[in-house]
């Protein structure tokens, strides 16, 4: 069975969404950030990333995580094509130069987008939104962000999705990027096809299952 290491409340989501899509049957070892803990190495700390037992299943102390069967993998947007990829289906590249695209989509939204919505998601997560600081900072982030998706907004121009003529693990992968940003209502209503899209990919059933158990879990500890 596949074990997703990681809380709904992270980059993890992208995983648990792409397991709902795939309807595969998983098991949840939840880890916190160890930011959100005042002393992540307490003997009664939850698991965290910080936690021996989890440094044992990466290094690098950072969530998802998976183990499926004898591989170990982490970094969420590569789990995901690698789900895609073994269990095939609409989500996957169906030819060579699919593949090629979806791997190409999902760098693209990890190197050009996901370091400004990151950005402007922690400056919300730490309650500066407000602050001249803060404002600053998101201002500064979507200004970075006005490149990328002026492509993306062109790449949509008479397409309903981002690859081929379905929903497939690079929509996935960067509608969970963009979500980062979906606090700045303007940047969207700026590019009505990625807004059309994103509310696309939002509506399809495994999003809102993914987003179900996120509600579940508590916004602080």
């Amino acid at each position: 069975m596949l074990t997703i290491y990681g809380v709904y409340r992270s980059r993890a989501s992208r995983v648990y969404w792409m397991a709902e899509e795939l309807g595969l049957e998983f098991r949840s070892v939840p880890v916190l950030q160890a930011r959100r803990l005042a002393d992540p190495l307490a003997s009664e700390a939850p698991l965290n990333t910080h936690s021996a037992d989890f440094a044992n299943v990466n290094p690098m102390s950072q969530i998802p995580s998976i183990r499926d069967g004898e591989l170990v993998m982490h970094e969420s947007l590569a789990i995901n094509l690698y789900l895609a990829r073994k269990h095939g289906g609409p989500l996957s590249g169906q030819t060579v130069e699919e593949d090629g695209l979806l791997t190409m989509w999902s760098i693209w939204a990890a190197s050009q987008v996901e370091p400004e919505t990151v950005r402007i998601v922690l400056t919300y997560d730490n309650g500066l939104e407000n602050s001249d600081e803060g404002k600053q900072v998101i201002a500064a982030a979507c200004r970075a962000l006005r490149r990328p998706f002026a492509a993306l907004e062109s790449h949509l121009a008479g397409r309903q999705w981002i690859v081929g003529d379905r929903f497939t693990v690079a929509d996935l992968n960067i509608a969970e990027v963009l979500r980062y940003a979906q606090s700045e209502e303007a940047v969207f209503n700026a590019h009505p096809n990625i807004k059309a899209w994103i509310e696309r990919c939002q509506s399809r059933p495994a999003y809102k299952a993914m987003q179900a158990g996120r509600s579940q879990e508590p916004a602080e500890v």
